[in-house]
């Protein structure tokens, strides 16, 4: 099992430095989610606090990802960087192809793709896109994505919601870029089993993760799809030791996400606290581990 650093919500000043940190002490890899915008008031709840709210303030600082990833590359030569995920279905596939593309070729092919829908009903209205839709074309969107980022060469596309004749995008990946869904509903498990190269949790419990795994690995037998690789990338809220890991890789957890700066005291938003946690994480459980 790998071990990625999430670093969503992080200072923009503090995010190349902690990206250097997290290479020297050993991290595969880093991940970031995005907020694109913080409407004052939204008509949906987010599904991911018992209340409904948002935990995260107006001021809270996202950086785009993909604006991000490359800095982070630029000053590291191993880590392996990936969203967590991007709100796929209020952009373009073609844009979202070129900026990845991009950032694959300056980064030496680090880099996946993790997409999701998205729970704001104002990002589909302010971004110009549709709500109703989104899962089928999110669906369609992956399939023009894995032309795409496949690597140099002509492609076409004739769907229901994307057309477009024969393209080149350059410069291209080395290899395919892989493509990561997540999402704990009926939706977004199928859709995972389906069409990507894996899934990422949301901050759940270890049982919670276990049922859902569960579920995805029967979904995955159903459409034929139980023999290729698959990489389970899960944010688990009551593990924290080497037992614990061992235990989610037993279940087929391939990637363990992690913010150890809230695990050891101090002030989670200071540079110091964040790198002696990623050390000491990195210390205490990944060589362990190891």
């Amino acid at each position: 099992m790998k071990f990625t650093l999430a670093v969503s919500m992080c200072p923009p000043e503090q995010l190349l430095p902690v990206a250097v940190a997290a290479e020297q002490a050993g991290w595969y890899g880093i991940t970031l989610g995005e907020s694109v915008f913080f409407p004052e008031k939204v008509d949906a709840k987010y599904p991911y606090t018992d209340d409904g709210r948002r935990f995260w303030s107006p001021d809270t600082p996202f950086v785009d990802p993909w604006v991000a990833i490359p800095a982070m590359a630029a000053v590291t030569s191993r880590l392996f960087f990936h969203t967590s995920v991007i709100k796929l279905p209020i952009r373009s596939p073609l844009l979202v192809a070129k900026t990845v593309g991009s950032a694959a070729a300056l980064s030496g092919d680090r880099v996946g793709l993790g997409v999701g829908l998205s729970w704001m009903p104002q990002e589909f209205a302010w971004c110009g896109t549709s709500w109703a839709d989104r899962g089928p074309r999110t669906d369609e969107m992956i399939e023009v994505l894995r032309k795409l980022l496949a690597g140099p060469g002509m492609v076409e596309h004739h769907g229901r919601y994307y057309d477009f004749d024969r393209l080149q995008m350059s410069p291209a990946p080395g290899r395919a870029v892989p493509i990561y869904v997540g999402g704990h509903g009926a939706p977004g498990l199928s859709r995972a089993a389906r069409l990507s190269d894996g899934w990422i949790s949301a901050n759940k419990p270890e049982a919670e993760l276990a049922a859902t795994i569960a579920r995805l690995e029967a979904l995955r037998r159903e459409a034929g799809r139980d023999r290729l690789p698959f990489e389970i990338m899960v944010i688990a809220t009551d593990v924290f030791d080497v037992e614990g890991y061992r235990r989610l890789a037993e279940r087929g957890v391939t990637q363990a996400i992690v913010v150890p700066w809230f695990l050891y005291g101090g002030d989670p938003g200071r540079i110091e606290t964040k790198c002696s946690g990623l050390a000491r994480f990195a210390d205490q459980v990944i060589a362990r581990f190891a």
